[in-house]
Parts: structure tokens; C-alpha cells; sequence
């Protein structure tokens, strides 16, 4: 449904996934820059490859973060079970470059994973901006934070959406930054893999 007030944009029903890793700050400190560097670089490049591959869009790097969309600019009618399967093999991913950082540095990455669906204001696709904004693209980043590292948190308008396909937990109730009230949301333990 368009949003007559906001030239080019509409409103969107999409999924967004966060990727950050934990504990960036003391890593930096342990690394050579360099090395840093480089580690960062293939970190992203592993979360750009498995995010796209299964349909989703990365709208931006933030510091140490992946922010991804599932539904902007192309819709698939499953885009939040894309993006929880594409959390699970991001982190799946990220533990086989750890083998190789470790092997090289001596340390490897730790990522925390949050995965909400929701109500976003979103640009075109015809547009060269796909920026969202909305709710549901805050959870998901509270989400992110709220979890520990190596855990994939999902929101619960995404679980309802993946339940049949994954296997989850709930989770205490969680007061995110920012929230007047307790949030719900699910630790991801499984997800049935692509068929296609």
C-alpha cells in the first residue's frame, strides 16, 4: 500500500537481518590493523554472499554491522524464512572462516544474529535508494544486540512466519532500548535447508 505522503517510497511488509560481531573492540586491540582489516573484509564478503544468495538485499555496513532486507526491491512470498536461513548459514559461514583466522591470527569472529519482520517505509525499486525505515528494522537491531554471541534471536512476526521450517525457542521476554514494553522473540535452533 503506497504512502501518498512521501514521494517515491511505500509501505512494505519485509524482513530484516542483522549481522554484528561481538566483541569487535577487544579484537582490534589484540590485531594488527592490517590483519584486522583483512579479517573484516572477509567477514563481509562471507555475509554479502550467503545474504544475496538466498534473495536478500545488504543495504548498508554500519561499523561492524550487516544490515539486510528480505522483500526490497524484489518480494519473494517467503522472505522471512530466506532471511532466517540466511542468518543460519551466515553464522554456519563465518565458523568455517574462523577455522582459517585462527589457523593465520590466532583469533577468530563471534557474531550475534537478530531477524524481524514487519511494517517498513521503504524507496522504490526503480529508485537507486532502498533504504527502510520502520519498527520492525529497530527490533531487528535490538535483537542483534540482545543476543549472545554465536545466537540467532528472531522476532516473533518472523518465527510465526518460519515455524513450520524452523526449529526455535522462545526466549524470556526481552526489554529492548528504546521499547515502552517487553518484547517476544525466539532463539533460531534449526532450519530446514533450501530445496532448490
Amino acid at each position: 500500500m503506497p504512502d501518498a505522503g512521501i514521494a517515491g517510497q511505500a509501505r512494505k511488509v519485509v524482513t530484516i537481518l542483522f549481522v554484528d560481531i561481538s566483541g569487535s573492540t577487544e579484537l582490534g586491540e589484540r590485531l594488527d590493523p592490517e590483519l584486522m582489516r583483512g579479517a573484516m573484509t572477509r567477514y563481509f564478503a562471507v555475509a554479502r554472499e550467503v545474504i544475496e544468495r538466498h534473495g536478500g538485499t545488504v543495504e548498508k555496513f554500519i561499523g561492524d554491522a550487516v544490515m539486510a532486507v528480505f522483500g526490497v526491491p524484489v518480494l519473494h512470498e517467503d522472505d522471512a524464512l530466506r532471511a532466517v536461513r540466511a542468518a543460519f548459514e551466515t553464522r554456519e559461514a563465518i565458523g568455517r572462516l574462523n577455522e582459517e583466522l585462527v589457523a593465520q591470527n590466532g583469533v577468530g569472529l563471534q557474531v550475534r544474529i537478530g531477524v524481524n519482520t514487519g511494517e517498513v517505509v521503504a524507496g522504490e525499486a526503480s529508485s537507486a535508494e532502498t533504504f527502510v525505515t520502520g519498527d520492525a528494522a529497530n527490533i531487528a537491531a535490538r535483537l542483534e544486540s540482545a543476543a549472545s554471541p554465536g545466537e540467532i534471536l528472531i522476532g516473533e512476526p518472523t518465527q510465526v512466519l518460519v515455524r513450520d521450517l524452523a526449529v526455535t525457542e522462545p526466549v524470556p521476554d526481552l526489554s529492548l532500548k528504546g521499547k515502552g514494553y517487553p518484547t517476544r522473540a525466539h532463539r533460531l535452533i534449526a532450519v530446514a535447508p533450501a530445496t532448490s
